[in-house]
């Protein structure tokens, strides 16, 4: 099977820098193999043998670009080989031995893997917040985990402490903010879980050292639609679930800040008692895709004293887009804010980033742990380039290279393309779905979400019968479940409140087209018309 022109280049600089390493080893990997079996080795020797291990890396960067950049990224190949539990632990031989295997068959293992994983990579993964590929960011994911250090101390990563500074103070500026800090942190629920810690230690530093004993009752308020990760937090750093405040929201954002009954229901809580510290705010919330009225939530978060963060890490990447951005607006008056760029700008797992406007080295007081073996204070360099103190981590991988890379290679004009490209599809994707019978929007979307139910023929004109949201709750799964079992596609679905299930497409890949608009159409209907 031929691989699409655009891995050329891609495919030539692995052959090359493999065949280099590989040829640049004076023991070929057959010379020594009857050396190499377990209880024969000399342990005065290194036990990894160049040649042999670079053939196999070598070999595994063929199945690589073959099974999963080749086919997992063709529309005429299936996004998912079905397997049950079972039988794929059975396929896949799990178990874990005594003794090590071949390199013939560990290729066969690798391609295996390939073979049976999910191929979010093609055109019509349609499941989740992230998925398609960007050939510049994937370059920076394998030299990232070939070079294989830890973002902590400039002497063992003098490169990317510089380039995530850089990385971060471009996504700053795309705030508005020409000052700050920030860090890369492993997944937005950490990043939100950050900002949470920041506001607390904030208004009571006391708290790192003497911990919850002596703190008020405090209260985070978020909206009912905002990720899970906000109450996850709460639980984790001691303020607990009972005491997030839920909103409950219209159309999927926090509208009813927009009116004074917020400020009264803020007092409310002051006069309980309680002591309200942050508002966690959602740019491009998790289902619906709504955006929060950031401007007129600063509004009251200034006028409380309350510490303002933007969970961003789905909508944040349209601050790429000149057209677009404005949904963000208000954005810069906000203290904190998570963006996950693996997300709608395609830069891979992981890379998410906490961006903050503070300038007088909070995050850095509040994680900090100041180890001395780590951490010196007489080292030779500016000691403000040992980032690590600012993460509650030790290890940290490095999650800038993907998206500097990346950057540097299509350009902010480039981003924005792809940001304005998402938008373009939704609407085609939405004019087309009203042509058709079945199909029925939730709400117009606000962003690249969009949530409709798909009501089968012979469910039409019974809207009003008693069992008919039960019967409707019963398609999305039905259709979910034959999609998989072909292969076709994924696209996810779920309850929400009082709505019974619906399905969530979610259309932002640069690999998409309008055919795969059309495709996933067709194939909804394909699927669900006999229901």
């Amino acid at each position: 099977m031929k691989c699409c022109t655009c891995l050329f280049l891609f495919v030539t600089f692995l052959k090359v820098v493999f065949l280099h390493a590989f040829n640049c080893c004076v023991v070929s990997a057959a010379d020594g193999q009857a050396d190499k079996q377990v209880g024969l080795r000399d342990l005065s020797e290194p036990l990894i043998d160049h040649s042999e291990g670079q053939l196999f890396l070598s070999e595994t960067f063929k199945i690589i670009v073959e099974e999963v950049l080749c086919k997992g990224t063709d529309v005429t190949q299936k996004v998912c080989d079905w397997k049950e539990p079972e039988e794929l632990a059975w396929l896949l031989d799990l178990e874990l031995r005594a003794t090590g295997e071949p390199q013939h068959k560990l290729l066969e293992r690798v391609k295996d893997v390939a073979k049976y994983s999910i191929k979010t990579s093609h055109p019509r993964f349609f499941n989740q917040l992230y998925g398609g590929v960007d050939y510049h960011s994937l370059a920076g994911r394998f030299l990232t985990e070939a070079l294989n250090t830890n973002l902590f101390t400039y002497e063992v990563a003098p490169v990317f402490v510089l380039m995530e500074n850089e990385v971060l103070r471009g996504l700053r500026q795309l705030v508005g903010w020409t000052e700050g800090d920030g860090i890369f942190c492993p997944g937005g629920s950490t990043s939100n879980m950050f900002a949470m810690n920041l506001a607390r230690y904030q208004l009571f530093p006391e708290v790192k050292s003497r911990g919850l004993w002596g703190l008020p009752r405090l209260t985070v308020f978020t909206s009912s639609e905002s990720h899970y990760s906000v109450k996850k937090g709460a639980a984790y750093l001691g303020i607990g679930t009972d005491n997030v405040i839920v909103v409950k929201v219209d159309d999927g954002s926090l509208d009813f800040l927009i009116n004074s009954l917020f400020n009264l229901f803020i007092y409310l809580y002051f006069f309980q008692g309680t002591v309200p510290f942050l508002v966690s705010c959602t740019a491009g919330t998790t289902v619906q895709g709504a955006f929060d009225p950031l401007d007129h939530i600063a509004d009251v978060c200034e006028k409380h004293k309350l510490w303002m963060h933007v969970d961003a890490a789905w909508g944040g990447s349209v601050l790429f887009s000149k057209q677009h951005r404005h949904l963000m607006k208000g954005v810069d008056r906000a203290n904190s804010v998570g963006w996950n760029p693996h997300k709608m700008l395609v830069a891979g797992l992981q890379c998410s980033a906490l961006l903050l406007q503070d300038t007088t080295n909070l995050l850095r007081r509040c994680h900090s742990a100041s180890a001395s073996y780590l951490f010196q204070q007489d080292k030779f360099y500016d000691v403000n380039l040992d980032v690590g103190d600012k993460s509650v981590q030790c290890s940290r991988k490095v999650d800038c290279l993907k998206l500097w890379l990346m950057w540097k290679a299509v350009g902010s004009a480039g981003l924005e393309e792809r940001v304005d490209k998402a938008f373009i599809h939704v609407r085609y994707l939405v004019e087309e779905m009203k042509k058709r019978e079945g199909f029925q929007l939730l709400h117009e979307p606000e962003f690249v979400n969009v949530c409709f139910w798909f009501t089968p023929p012979s469910m039409r004109g019974n809207e009003k019968h008693a069992d008919y949201q039960e019967r409707l709750a019963k398609v999305a799964p039905v259709i979910k479940e034959r999609m998989m079992k072909q292969g076709t596609m994924m696209v996810g679905y779920q309850p929400l409140g009082n709505k019974v299930n619906f399905f969530r497409v979610i259309a932002f890949s640069p690999l998409l087209s309008k055919k795969d608009m059309d495709f996933f159409l067709d194939e909804i209907e394909r699927l669900g018309n006999d229901l």
